[in-house]
């Protein structure tokens, strides 16, 4: 758990990092803090390869996919952030599994702590992170030094949990179907091993996404907008400020929007960042090490955080939360 003893300098590096701050908000001093738009691809039962291979293998588990293992490339040689150690691409084996078709929603997760009564990290904390288009510009002078310092446009704000995603005042109403926020990577990690499931590799996770194609940015293709339509929810306009929303939705939208390549996957990219079961750095033995976390989320823009592809990755600690940050659950098939 974070604690903070002084004050510290905030220190405004917008843009320098070539991102949009989300792999920052970190509980460890990572703050300034005083004392119905769905992808036209084809159904999976009209893809001959997809449906044959599917046919041989186990029946469908409800809201699962099953997901072809085999060898299968991850990651990439053309690595568009060298930080993030998204290169060299690889050869891996799998075995199948099933993968979550949808992120993991508000109501699910309700069902989870109805049944468990669990307290999410972002709770017991008191606090997590928003971003600054959910506060008004008075609780933004109010919270100007509880901005993450080098990404000011994140704000640590109390009472702000997966029950009131987008801010204290702010409740589930209208956002059932949304996903669940503010989830660290243990919450997850709980909620799946409630529902009998775990959370995927990232191995499985970027197989998943890619939808059987090889070296594609998306889990469609390599143009971003096919047809001239929107397929993912990530920011359009000037990043940090002026959020057109043409793709319909100023912050998170439902799970079952974007559909987004045969295996019948939504927002794999975009939406909100993933967790998965991996370790950034495999021998990191911290109490509270980072995780691997895929997909980008609707904050993402080319022009700050081109991490809405199959490749990209980024992390944060075991016990951080953010307003866009969730999660889909896998299974051994």
């Amino acid at each position: 758990m974070a604690c903070f003893d002084g004050l510290l300098l905030i220190v405004f590096l917008i843009g320098a990092n070539g991102d949009c701050g989300c792999n920052k908000l970190d509980r460890a001093a990572s703050v300034v803090e005083k004392s119905d738009k769905v992808c036209k691809q084809q159904a999976r039962n009209t893809n001959g390869h997809y449906r044959d291979y599917y046919a041989e293998l186990e029946p469908e588990i409800e809201g699962m996919s099953l997901i072809p293992g085999g060898s299968v490339h991850i990651g990439t040689d053309n690595p568009h952030f060298q930080a993030d150690r998204e290169s060299p691409e690889r050869l891996v084996k799998l075995k199948d599994f099933y993968l979550d078709k949808h992120e993991v929603s508000n109501t699910k997760f309700e069902e989870f702590v109805s049944a468990t009564n669990y307290t999410t990290e972002a709770e017991r904390f008191g606090d997590s992170f928003l971003f600054k288009t959910l506060l008004g510009a008075p609780e933004q002078k109010r919270l100007e030094n509880y901005r993450v310092a080098s990404a000011p446009w994140w704000y640590k704000v109390s009472g702000v949990s997966w029950r009131n995603p987008n801010g204290v005042d702010t409740n589930l109403n209208g956002l059932e179907q949304h996903p669940v926020v503010h989830v660290s990577w243990r919450d997850a990690v709980a909620y799946c091993t409630w529902a009998g499931k775990r959370l995927p590799s990232e191995a499985e996770w970027e197989t998943g996404c890619r939808g059987g194609k090889q070296r594609k940015l998306f889990p469609w293709g390599n143009k971003l907008m096919p047809k001239e339509q929107h397929w993912l929810n990530i920011w359009q306009g000037d990043f940090p400020d002026g959020n057109t929303a043409d793709d319909g939705y100023e912050t998170t939208c439902p799970v079952d929007r974007f559909r987004q390549n045969v295996y019948d996957l939504y927002n794999m990219v975009g939406n909100v960042w993933e967790w998965t079961a991996d370790l950034w750095d495999t021998n990191d033995v911290s109490v509270s090490p980072n995780r691997v976390k895929k997909g980008g989320s609707y904050l993402c823009h080319k022009s700050y955080c081109f991490r809405y592809r199959c490749a990209a990755r980024s992390q944060n600690t075991e016990d951080s939360s953010a307003g866009n940050l969730g999660f889909r659950c896998a299974k051994d098939a």
